[in-house]
């Protein structure tokens, strides 16, 4: 079986299952700097300019900068910088798939060895565009001097890379450019940009330089949502290649939703016109908000409030506990009926439950193994920001108290329940097996389930402010709820109290995302 490089490409052509890149895309000229060579950026940004590229809408390619020091360059020269997207999901209730053989990526420079062709690039009037990954550990101030070869950090480096093209072109007001980092932190943009100003001032930089650089350059803050799991495993990765015919170092899977929320105004829009062949996965407006407040109420808020839940039903992965009608009825009713009317932020409900319809679909795609274990990571925090300014507004708005949400809590609880204790880490048993309780309040809990009343321990532990910044006991009656749901869970076993909960409550409100015979 031949490996995947430029010049197979020809008898590729015509394939029934991949898209293969015509030879006059290797034509087109450098237009974007990309820091990070990670399978994310690649099955994101990197797919939506290779979708404008094969649509004669952009016409760039991408200069990838592998910053740190861990793997090699190896397999992207070996292949041309090619590699396939394997794409799949569920749209609509149906099954898609994709594949396609990308070719936005021109070149892929290591920072450490080749930083003077790094800075080369300032000098190139077509680049315009610098998008990163570089984890959000990479947007924060550290001391960094920009003439080392290279600075330290990924704000050093961008600051020596700016100066470079503003010493080159002058202080030319047309040749900033639209600063994107897709790191995962709220106002990414704008945290990064205060960071390169302040690298700026320590290093001692002109001020028409500071000028320019605040005036003709733009950091969006954006937000991402793809599940981009990366290089198959081995057995999966051999499946696909014997299907379409060759070999592929570089290749990776994603689930086939993605969006891209971008802010910015209308010079942004022009000037990242990928976007236009996104078919609606690229959003480029001048507040994002609502793109934020759907996707950490909706899909993160359900995954924080079935974390425990899933977990304690025996269900390692999220499709797998969506195979169970108890459960997918239980996301369903929570997402359509409780959530979605009680996001706090102005919204057309329609809006919210489409968003739901999509988070269900994602769930349940088959081609994404998602852990639930690593769902639960920081289980109280994602409890705090995601689910609970949802919990408060929905018995604000509605006078009662959400009954899935309040299920949810209360497996919660049970879920951060230690058995045992083991040096400094916390254990929770579940269906046999013990897990490991991944979160900075596991100590706090194993206090509180030193209290022998189960109604003192809730009383004790939904009053508390340090927790959760307020006393939630005095939110209607939700500590009663709370307290009979953990007793169903311990006296029946987390499955069987969703099964009884499924059959206390009614189901008769309107407007579900789904109707209650999925259950």
């Amino acid at each position: 079986m031949n490996h995947l490089f430029r010049e197979n490409l020809r008898q590729l052509r015509g394939h029934p299952t991949v898209e293969v890149p015509q030879d006059a895309i290797f034509k087109l000229p450098e237009k974007i700097l990309q820091f990070g060579t990670g399978a994310f950026l690649r099955g994101l940004a990197d797919y939506f300019v290779d979708k404008a590229n094969r649509e004669g809408i952009f016409n760039g390619r991408i200069v990838v900068v592998k910053s740190t020091d861990e793997g090699d360059l190896k397999a992207f020269d070996r292949q041309d910088n090619l590699y396939t997207i394997c794409s799949r999901g569920i749209k609509e209730g149906r099954m898609v798939e994709e594949n396609i053989i990308s070719s936005s990526i021109s070149r892929v420079l290591s920072a450490r060895t080749q930083w003077s062709l790094v800075l080369d690039l300032a000098r190139n009037p077509a680049i315009s565009i610098v998008i990163s990954n570089t984890t959000e550990l990479g947007i924060q101030l550290v001391p960094d001097d920009i003439y080392q070869w290279p600075p330290v950090s990924f704000p050093g480096k961008l600051l020596a890379f700016l100066y470079a093209r503003f010493v080159a072109f002058s202080g030319s007001p047309d040749h900033g450019v639209v600063v994107v980092p897709t790191e995962l932190i709220a106002e990414n943009g704008t945290k990064l940009e205060s960071i390169v100003l302040e690298l700026a001032h320590r290093n001692g930089l002109e001020s028409n330089f500071i000028d320019w650089l605040e005036q003709h350059n733009s950091f969006c803050n954006s937000l991402v949502d793809r599940i981009v799991p990366g290089r198959p495993d081995d057995v999966t990765k051999k499946e696909m290649e014997e299907e379409l015919g060759f070999q592929d170092e570089l290749m990776i899977t994603a689930e086939h939703y993605h969006l891209w929320a971008i802010e910015g105004d209308e010079r942004v829009k022009n000037i990242l016109s990928f976007a236009e062949a996104s078919e609606g996965g690229i959003v480029i407006q001048p507040d994002i908000e609502l793109y934020r407040e759907l996707k950490l109420r909706l899909l993160n808020g359900a995954h924080t409030l079935g974390g425990g839940l899933a977990h304690l039903c025996g269900f390692t992965t999220v499709v797998e506990a969506m195979d169970d009608p108890f459960f997918s009825g239980f996301l369903s009713n929570l997402l359509g009926n409780e959530i979605a009317p009680a996001i706090p932020y102005p919204l057309e409900q329609e809006v919210a439950r489409n968003f739901g319809r999509m988070v269900l679909d994602r769930f349940r795609n088959p081609y994404i193994q998602h852990k639930w274990l690593n769902i639960n990571f920081n289980f109280s925090a994602k409890m705090l920001s995601r689910v609970m300014p949802t919990f408060l507004n929905y018995e604000k708005l509605f006078g009662q108290n959400p009954d899935f949400m309040t299920f949810g809590f209360a497996a919660y609880i049970y879920y951060m329940k230690p058995a045992r204790k083991g040096g400094d880490n916390y254990y929770g048993f579940a269906n046999g097996k013990y897990y490991l309780i991944q979160d900075a309040r596991a100590s706090y809990f194993h206090q509180k389930w030193q209290i022998p009343s189960l109604p003192d321990m809730v009383h004790a532990i939904m009053k508390d402010p340090f927790i959760w910044g307020e006393d939630l006991t005095q939110v209607g009656t939700t500590g009663e709820s709370v307290v009979v749901y953990l007793e169903s869970i311990k006296e029946h076993g987390a499955l069987e109290a969703l099964k009884i909960f499924r059959h206390k409550t009614e189901y008769s409100l309107v407007n579900q995302i789904e109707t209650p015979t999925q259950y």
